[in-house]
């Protein structure tokens, strides 16, 4: 048979490998961009959102840095000399305070004691009003500082009227606490330490000084009314104020302090002398007059308000101590977020450019070895076997080689070479075989054209020997078809040449279920788990039930104030157990809350548009496979209450028996007591 035969042509399927251009069809020249800048643009996306990174933590480091130097200078120039000026001032309180009551000449205690206080608003001034205490302070905090100059301005009116006499002694220390007040607002605004842990010790301490500020107050009127031997009715009322703001505020500072800020403070709570001051304080509360135990009331508090003075100074000495390590401990983090950080971005830079580099190479060598195969060696093949000349397979397919170590580009080129090689093998071997494939064809047409033939003849004689219509109609169809399956059949006589395709198996009781779930969230100690029934969920739905509460307790803390608490409560009910997670946030508005409980109880199709959502997506998913149903409604205390009502199918009771299940093909109510090899939620 000749090369022209029409079996199979593998000169054709070259030519048509041969006739591919890469990059071909592709678009227009101006549209087209280089393997090299693809690559380079393409590294530079994760280097500029390295750098971006970088720029971010280490501005914030450096900002958080600046922060802590300015409070601690803040600290230096105006909430020490604050500190000297607020002892002075309560020191002349209460020798003006005992001046007015007692109707003699106090030695020139007073005069000494307001030198003292001119000469502490003196440095106050000095101090705050320098460049570098004003460039630590803001406007607020300049605000109060000129404030309590301009009232330490107004001690002269307030002294002429002692001077005087003009005043009782409950307004003397009325006078002075106003001024004090003024004093500590502006101290309270100093707290601005960047660090949370810090700022928390710094606030707690500040509170403190403030009791130690009422124990002053309290002094200063006890002391007067002692020497003046009566207390009359107005000013217990304000001696009994006094009492209760500053024990209240000496719980809460210490109560906000760590344990080694707290420690001195505890001891001095437990000490015989504290316990003494308020036994006195209580009696005089209590009494109409003032009882002889208070006689020794001038020392004592004199010695606890010292003490108190020393323990906060020391405990102001050690907070500044820290927030000094901690400076360094930023300066450590500025080193490294920019320094290492610079060197891993320069580093990424070199070798990003290095690796585009190589790859880019080694794609250009497998371009060049396509062109080189599709240009020159595969039209080469065919020309030989239309010319029906030899073909030598190992000189016409040589191994494609490239330079690089990219296993993907080595077996791109080892494909090519094999794809190479496979092809002019197939052109070579298929002209050999077409000879013998020609008659094989011809000789299965053959045979099917007179098997055909003779269906023909048996079809006509059967249409003969019958007259019934309806099997007349069946013969003809299949005559007709049997007419067309021989024209197939000459076809293929023609083409031949010749003429015409997280488990647990134990059941988990549901208080540790959820106090799993609790776990889980970052705010957990704000989350309060209160008893609930003994009851116990089925293995299989441990795992989902943790996350679908989870879920929900992580929504009530983001969305209440931190202050505030979450409770958990839950109870057996008719149709399973309820699982109430209750917030004190600010709530849902109805027509949130409807569209929400609209989509816990049908799930729709994950919108990636609504990913804000997320949460809640899962919850009604994990609801729906667990025959769950999650409910959201008011609060009593105006935030939002989750009701998860969990089905009978999956709870189990302490005797082994189940509640009645509305739902009894369900699987777990067949099997309530899975295989118990697997761990229980303790030991996950």
């Amino acid at each position: 048979m000749g090369a022209s035969s029409p079996v199979f042509d593998p000169g054709a399927a070259l030519r048509r490998v041969a006739s591919y251009r890469p990059g071909g069809q592709a678009g227009s020249p101006a549209r087209l961009r280089t393997i090299r800048f693809k690559l380079y643009s393409l590294l530079c996306l994760p280097i500029a959102a390295l750098m971006v990174l970088w720029v971010f933590i280490t501005g914030h480091t450096v900002r958080d840095y600046f922060e802590l130097r300015r409070a601690v200078t803040q600290f230096d120039q105006v909430a020490t000399p604050a500190a000297k000026l607020a002892g002075a001032l309560q020191q002349e309180r209460r020798l003006s305070s005992i001046y007015v009551s007692s109707g003699v000449p106090d030695g020139g205690r007073l005069s000494a004691a307001r030198k003292r206080t001119d000469a502490a608003v003196s440095l106050f001034h000095q101090r705050a009003t320098s460049l570098e205490g004003l460039s630590a302070i803001g406007p607020e905090v300049l605000a109060d500082v000129t404030e309590l100059e301009r009232q330490a301005q107004g001690l002269g009116a307030i002294r002429q009227d002692v001077d005087g006499r003009a005043l009782d002694r409950l307004r003397v220390i009325q006078e002075y606490t106003r001024v004090q007040d003024t004093l500590y607002g502006m101290y309270d605004r100093l707290v601005t330490v960047p660090e949370v842990a810090l700022y928390r010790q710094a606030s707690g301490l500040q509170t403190v000084v403030r009791s130690r500020e009422l124990l002053s107050q309290e002094d200063a009127l006890l002391t007067a009314a002692i020497l003046r031997g009566s207390l009359p009715g107005h000013e217990r009322r304000a001696l009994a104020e006094m009492v209760a703001g500053r024990r209240l505020l000496l719980a809460r500072g210490v109560g906000a302090l760590d344990a080694e800020l707290r420690r001195p403070y505890d001891q001095l709570l437990d000490s015989a002398d504290y316990r003494q001051l308020t036994t006195m304080e209580n009696q005089v509360l209590s009494s109409e007059g003032l009882p002889a135990l208070v006689n020794g009331w001038q020392s004592l508090a004199d010695a606890l308000g010292q003490r108190l003075d020393r323990l906060s100074a020391d405990r102001e000495a050690l907070l500044t101590t820290r927030a000094d390590t901690n400076a360094w401990r930023l300066i450590a983090e500025i080193v490294a977020a920019g320094g290492l950080g610079l060197v891993a971005i320069v580093a990424a830079l070199i070798l990003s450019a290095r690796l585009g580099r190589g790859l880019a190479e080694e794609l250009a060598d497998l371009r060049s070895a396509a062109l080189e195969l599709a240009d020159v060696q595969l039209p080469r093949v065919v020309r030989k076997l239309r010319d029906s000349e030899a073909v030598d397979v190992e000189s016409e397919a040589p191994p494609v080689v490239i330079t690089g170590t990219t296993l993907e580009a080595q077996d791109v080129a080892q494909a090519l070479t094999t794809v190479r090689r496979t092809a002019i093998e197939a052109a070579v071997g298929q002209a050999d075989l077409r000879n013998g494939v020609s008659h094989v064809f011809r000789n299965l047409a053959r045979r099917n054209q007179s098997l055909l033939h003779r269906q023909l003849t048996q079809l006509d004689t059967m249409q003969r020997k019958t007259n019934a219509p309806d099997s007349l109609a069946d013969l003809y169809r299949l005559d007709h078809l049997t007419t067309r399956m021989r024209r197939q059949a000459e076809g293929l006589i023609i083409l031949s040449g010749a003429p015409a395709g997280r488990a647990w198996r134990r059941p988990v009781p549901v208080h540790d279920v959820v106090r799993g779930a609790v776990t889980e969230v970052e705010e957990y100690s704000r989350v309060t788990v209160l008893p609930m029934s003994d009851a116990a969920i089925a293995g299989t739905a441990v795992a989902d039930v943790i996350h679908l509460l989870a879920e929900l307790i992580e929504n009530a803390t983001v969305f209440s104030p931190p202050s505030t608490r979450v409770q958990i409560r839950g109870e057996l009910v008719g149709r399973g157990f309820a699982v109430e997670v209750e917030d004190r946030g600010l709530g849902l508005t109805e027509d949130d809350r409807e569209e929400i409980n609209r989509r816990l109880a049908d799930p729709p199709e994950f919108n990636l548009a609504d990913s804000d959502r997320l949460g809640l997506f899962v919850v009604s998913r994990l609801a729906a496979r667990h025959q769950a149903k999650v409910t959201l409604r008011r609060s009593p205390y105006g935030g939002t209450t989750a009701v998860v009502l969990l089905p009978s199918s999956m709870i189990i009771l302490p005797d082994g028996d189940l509640p009645p299940d509305p739902h009894p093909a369900h699987p777990l109510a067949r099997n309530p007591h899975p295989d118990p090899a697997l761990h229980d939620p303790k030991n996950p």
